[in-house]
């Protein structure tokens, strides 16, 4: 099924233990786009400026990813991130942002991609991806991520996305916050009852635990990297897998959920193998199945 998604193209620099890697290719939509399209199409809705360096159909080349909803601004500047990761690369540490063209209208939905069914809106503010949603016209299955600046200084606006939306993704910490509750078991439970019928609650190297309004759950542990280089982006790849899958499969019962989440996982582990989108970009479809296969051998009992 058609598969839509939303979200910031980038210009980073990110330094972490293994080296500097300046003014590469960054962004949620293209990390998600990437991962995404190992297993479904792509409609692509994003914004650049004058100023991007990339050849986004190059980057794109052989891949199933529609690129009519990139909208290029001539009076303005691409999206710019610095950041950093020391010792473990637990987290990533903001050294710089600078917004611009994401801080102007969002882009326009085209006519040719309103009719998608699976849709994800990739961390903005709330208000622009529910702007954005509204340009669709009647979708299967909607899944948002956020962040913490949104859930402290847009909390209304996130609720009301909150009530659009059927999954919502998002860190521990953030979990934490959103619900006022430090058990995650408890805050899962907690936002379910915000709106959303099915939460992801990302762990970094811990995994992941998954839970529904049907009170069903499903914990799953990180693949075991023996690489991990810069863990940018490996929230996205994991959206963007597992959409795909569901948008492949064209169910999202929990069973086809807890299948798609491991392929997320997989997706994660080669992005972090290397800098920018390099370890996502270098694979192969069978690649991810062998490595969905050990994951699957290393959590059986």
């Amino acid at each position: 099924m058609s598969l839509l998604v939303t979200g910031s193209i980038g210009i980073d620099t990110v330094t972490t233990p293994y080296g500097v890697s300046e003014n590469c290719l960054g962004g949620s939509a293209i990390y998600f786009s990437l991962a995404a399209s190992y297993f479904s199409p792509v409609r692509l809705v994003g914004v650049i400026g004058s100023d991007c360096p990339f050849n986004l159909a190059e980057v794109f080349a052989g891949k199933q990813v529609d690129l009519h909803g990139l909208e290029k601004r001539e009076l303005s500047r691409t999206f710019r991130w610095k950041g950093s990761y020391h010792d473990t690369m637990s987290e990533a540490i903001t050294d710089n942002i600078e917004l611009n063209v994401l801080a102007e209208a969002p882009p326009q939905v085209p006519e040719e991609f309103r009719d998608s069914k699976f849709v994800f809106l990739a961390n903005t503010a709330p208000a622009l991806q529910i702007e954005l949603l509204e340009q669709v016209e009647r979708p299967a299955f909607v899944a948002a991520d956020t962040m913490s600046c949104w859930i402290s200084g847009r909390a209304d606006d996130l609720k009301r996305l909150l009530q659009r939306i059927d999954c919502l993704v998002i860190n521990a910490e953030e979990a934490r916050e959103l619900a006022c509750e430090s058990n995650l078991v408890r805050a899962g439970d907690i936002i379910l009852q915000m709106g959303p019928r099915i939460v992801i609650i990302k762990k970094g190297e811990s995994g992941l635990m998954m839970t529904n309004t049907s009170g069903q759950r499903f914990a799953l542990p990180a693949f075991a990297a023996s690489e991990v280089k810069d863990p940018t982006g490996a929230g996205d790849s994991f959206a963007g897998a597992m959409m795909g899958r569901l948008a492949e499969v064209g169910k999202t019962d929990f069973a086809s959920l807890k299948e798609a989440v491991v392929y997320g996982t997989v997706a994660a582990s080669f992005t972090i193998s290397d800098f920018s989108v390099s370890g996502i970009n270098s694979i192969t479809r069978q690649d991810i199945e062998k490595r969905f296969n050990e994951l699957k051998e290393l959590v059986a009992f």
